[in-house]
């Protein structure tokens, strides 16, 4: 299977994922900016909800900057073992290890990306076709490695 569409869809994903971040806390701040009251205690309180609010989405916009770091070393050749790059078929089916950005679903195939830190890719980890893994109590082979 050519995973340059899954490259290509994962890179789209993240750099979607972050201009829409970076334009929600632009957002956000320019709220902040533009709130004025004479109330006190609970102008305070407001505007310290709303800097934690930005907080957060400055941590998801940096993970997302991280995450963006890490696909630009991605390649679409084969994998032989189960690792960050790899597309892994199962019985369960197909599985992405690169970043989460939900199912991608081409040539009739869907597929679900998975951080290198999810449960099932730290599973699968180092397995090669044929090989079989457990998780959360259940064997599933590895039946192509892409």
């Amino acid at each position: 299977m050519d995973k340059t569409i899954l490259v290509a869809t994962v890179r789209a994903r993240l750099s979607d994922k972050v201009a829409n971040l970076e334009k929600i806390i632009a957002e956000t701040r320019a709220a902040n900016n533009d709130t004025k009251s004479s109330m006190g205690d609970k102008y305070e309180t407001s505007r310290e909800m709303v800097q934690q609010e930005i907080n957060n989405l400055q941590r998801q916009l940096n993970e997302c900057l991280e995450q963006q770091n890490s696909t630009a070393k991605l390649s679409p050749e084969p994998c032989t073992e189960a690792k960050f790059g790899a597309l892994v078929e199962t019985g369960s089916g197909f599985f992405y290890v690169v970043s989460s950005v939900g199912v991608i679903e081409t040539q009739g195939v869907k597929i679900h990306t998975i951080s290198p830190a999810s449960p099932i890719a730290k599973a699968m980890h180092g397995k090669s076709k044929e090989q079989i893994f457990t998780m959360n109590g259940i064997s599933q082979t590895v039946k192509n490695i892409y």
